[in-house]
């Protein structure tokens, strides 16, 4: 009962942990049919994963194994990697095994060794100080258990979806997540394999630290991207529904694990046909009281211009406003954004929220990255 084929990890927080049946109040999208079908991937699909474990000092094993995929064990997969998985082997026609780490709430520093914590200013490593933490944002412990154990694998790549839990520190994200790869990569010991990201979902945060910092939280992660060699990401922000306003867990995990596989696909694999670049902010101009924003879009154009959702509009007194207006001026691929209470507009933003999905998509069906044109707090 052997397979040969490739091997991903895949890690982070709760969406990635996520399993096929879902989390109790939050749905998996098609879940169930994912597991009664699960046995057809007998041949192509193996799952090994990591039990939430802590530990202060580094482990060396974990008490888990490799699972063939049935109707028995499928319900506990992780449906993000279950879908990288699936379409993977579908595509290179041959068995895809993902190593699952992921533990829900935790954050980066989690996910750090204590030599590089001891660095942190804001990081106490003294379990006096640990322990009456919440256990999901305690420090180095998910490293230590789940981490360290499984490094030794031979992986082709890491798939990564965490972040919600730092939004409060966005300041020092960027920064320690590029450090965190680089030392897993340090640790693998197979160099820069590929780092492929998932940029977090709309989710209208409560808590008075954490709440309207999503978008530069979000913004830390395409910086962190900036910095890691042989990385990428993918945007969510038209994957999740009205009603999941206050669902940190998102129900669509299918179209997000395709889209990190198409990443793959695309630049581990050179299988090219498979688009991977989402259309991004260029540049902008304020009109006759308009905002023209070029639209880098390099997969066949834009492929909406009607009912267009999730652009806003300020003026000098920094206030946004909902556009009222917006629509593609084809000649010159800009969106023209306006807002009747918006005469003399400063600024223009799209998807800047903790929660505000948009619509906007590429000729490649993949969604506009979320942008500012100022750098007002």
């Amino acid at each position: 009962n052997v397979l040969i084929g490739e091997v991903w990890l895949a890690s982070g927080q709760s969406n990635m942990q996520m399993p096929l049946k879902g989390f109790p109040g939050c749905c998996t999208l098609g879940g169930y049919d994912e597991i009664a079908s699960s046995g057809d991937e007998a041949g192509n699909v193996r799952f090994f994963t990591v039990p939430l474990t802590q530990s202060y000092t580094p482990l060396d094993t974990v008490a888990s194994s490799w699972t063939v995929p049935s109707p028995e064990t499928a319900p506990e997969y992780s449906a993000l990697a279950w879908h990288f998985a699936k379409r993977m082997s579908d595509v290179l026609n041959v068995p895809v095994g993902i190593v699952s780490a992921a533990y829900g709430g935790a954050k980066v520093e989690s996910w750090t060794p204590r030599d590089m914590l001891e660095k942190y200013p804001d990081i106490s490593l003294d379990p006096k100080d640990i322990e009456p933490m919440v256990h999901y944002h305690r420090p180095m412990l998910m490293y230590n258990a789940m981490f360290n154990p499984i490094k030794n694998y031979t992986y082709n790549g890491i798939i990564w979806y965490q972040g919600c839990s730092n939004v409060s520190t966005y300041q020092t994200y960027s920064e320690r997540l590029a450090a965190m790869v680089k030392r897993w990569r340090d640790d693998i010991g197979l160099g820069d394999i590929p780092f492929y990201d998932v940029e977090i979902a709309p989710y209208e945060y409560g808590d008075p630290t954490e709440k309207g910092k999503a978008p530069l939280l979000r913004e830390a992660q395409w910086k962190a991207i900036g910095m890691i060699p042989n990385s990428a990401m993918i945007s969510t922000n038209d994957l999740v529904e009205p009603y999941e306003r206050f669902n940190i867990h998102p129900a669509n995990k299918a179209a997000v694990g395709k889209r990190l596989c198409d990443l793959a696909l695309n630049k581990t694999y050179g299988k090219k046909q498979f688009p991977v670049e989402s259309p991004r902010y260029k540049s902008h101009r304020f009109t006759d009281g308009a905002a023209w924003v070029a639209i880098d879009s390099p997969s066949d154009g834009i492929c909406r211009n009607y009912m267009i959702e999730g652009f806003e509009i300020a003026g000098p007194d920094k206030v946004f406003h909902p556009a009222d207006s917006v629509w593609l001026h084809w000649q010159t691929n800009e969106m023209v954004v306006s807002s009747k209470k918006v005469p003399d507009p400063v600024a223009v933003r799209y998807g800047w929220r903790d929660f505000m999905p948009g619509n906007l998509h590429a000729g490649n069906y993949l969604p506009l990255i979320p942008f500012r044109t100022d750098d007002w707090e």
